[in-house]
């Protein structure tokens, strides 16, 4: 039995029918309108030929064409500048997915055979993106739209996958792409308060990979580090807990690759505005650090040195006496490297007058420790320099401590001596312990000798 002729669900077929033959009839009007507006003409002409791409490594390309692009972009960022407000949807949507087709492209493998070593040193290990002269105009344009339009009529555009993949692009190795981004990402950042907490996530999460994978290569760690060293300096106090996890989950953990002079400015920076904002946050602070102190790798102590200096000098007298011990035995280690840079900076610490009363907090703990450290620097240490600052060094120590220092001297001599009788005895009783195996050996060979006659 058939459906009646004015039955709701034909009425609604109707209803729905018509509906769409409108919206289409609409729609067919804007793109006219739009063809009619030689502006808007013009920038969708332009709009669809940028949408090519070229390699620039292609030797079938051809150059004049892609100087025609460059020119094509630069038109486009002088139409995009004068526009009228509201820009409609049928010149966003194209015009975004031009922006998408030339900048998320796959990024060529990193360069593995270039180790970075100095954080200054960028251009060593820049490997240039061979189409910049065109994605230098794709971000200006995207950057001149962000800061003009309203963020409502670009969030249809500017989604979380959209942030996800600017966030990809910051592994790129040429520093003028990044620094590119840099801008783009911050003024997403700044306009977008509904998108802040997802973008802290999205940064952390790249953080984090790159802690978990120590071998992983990532050239944008210290380009995030700086967007986040603005947000911090925007945080209000007291701190919130999640901001405290990011400092204690992330950027203490971030000290641990081996790649860390890279980043260490903008690390040191991002940790630095913590403290500054709550004292308290330097004990968790300092013991991680220390906690992740390297073995080896010299330059990376010699910077450490500088960030725990600069963190002493903001923490609280209550900090103080709990870091004093930890921190003096850590700068005491480092002042008997035979590595000279290293020995040379711990010693210099002690011309901080925030670190001396750092020490003077557990004195009676932290001056045979130090004082052990400068009587093996006179004694041993090969660099002629390092030891001539241990001499002066002692000599201000003596100064401020002249009776407690000449005791732990005598403590160390007492120690010295025992150490020295206990050697003599444990030699004493390796040589009886060796005259008796020979004993025992003659002995056995004479009954030998006795058997076989």
């Amino acid at each position: 039995m058939g459906v009646p002729r004015n039955s709701p669900k034909t009425f609604h077929e109707k209803k729905t029918l018509q509906f769409l033959l409108d919206l289409d009839s609409r729609d067919n009007n804007k793109r006219n309108q739009l063809c009619s507006n030689p502006e808007y003409e013009e920038i969708l002409s332009i709009i669809y030929y940028c949408s090519y791409i070229y390699t620039f490594t292609d030797p079938s390309e051809s150059p004049s064409q892609q100087n025609l692009k460059r020119d094509k972009l630069i038109k486009l960022l002088s139409l995009v500048k004068s526009l009228k407000r509201p820009v409609p949807d049928e010149i966003l949507s194209p015009l975004f997915a031009m922006i998408s087709e030339n900048l998320f492209r796959p990024l060529p493998p990193p360069n593995t055979s270039i180790i970075c070593i100095l954080p200054d040193d960028d251009d060593l290990i820049a490997t240039p993106a061979a189409a910049w002269p065109h994605l230098q105009l794709v971000y200006d344009i995207l950057l001149r739209l962000i800061i003009t339009l309203e963020t409502k009529t670009l969030k249809d555009h500017i989604d979380h996958s959209f942030l996800h993949n600017l966030l990809h692009l910051f592994q790129s190795e040429d520093p003028r792409e990044r620094e590119s981004l840099k801008n783009v990402y911050h003024r997403i950042y700044a306009n977008f308060t509904s998108y802040r907490s997802i973008m802290r996530k999205a940064m952390n999460d790249v953080f984090l990979h790159y802690i978990s994978e120590t071998d992983q290569k990532h050239c944008g760690i210290g380009d995030l580090l700086e967007i986040w060293g603005t947000i911090i300096n925007g945080f209000s106090i007291p701190l919130k807990e999640e901001h405290k996890v990011f400092l204690t989950r992330v950027l203490i953990h971030l000290h641990r690759p081996k790649g860390m002079q890279v980043y260490y400015k903008q690390l040191a920076y991002c940790v630095y505005q913590f403290v500054e904002k709550d004292p308290m946050l330097g004990v968790d602070v300092v013991k991680g650090i220390l906690r992740y102190w390297p073995v080896t790798n010299c330059q990376k102590e010699v910077l450490l040195i500088g960030e725990l200096e600069e963190l002493v000098e903001i923490m609280e007298p209550e900090q103080h006496r709990i870091l004093a011990l930890p921190l003096c035995t850590q700068i005491t280690k480092c002042l008997n490297s035979w590595n000279s840079q290293v020995a040379e900076r711990a010693l210099y610490v002690w011309n901080n007058e925030q670190v001396v009363k750092m020490a003077s907090q557990d004195i009676e703990e932290v001056f045979p420790i130090v004082v052990e450290g400068m009587e093996k620097n006179l004694k041993w240490h090969w660099s002629r320099s390092v030891r001539q600052l241990t001499e002066n060094v002692k000599e201000m120590l003596e100064e401020m401590e002249p009776s407690l220092y000449s005791r732990c001297l005598s403590q160390l001599d007492l120690h010295d001596s025992a150490t020295n009788q206990e050697e003599m005895r444990r030699k004493q009783r390796w040589e009886s312990i060796e005259m008796a195996a020979k004993r025992n050996q003659c002995i056995q060979d004479s009954r030998r000798l006795c058997v076989t006659n």
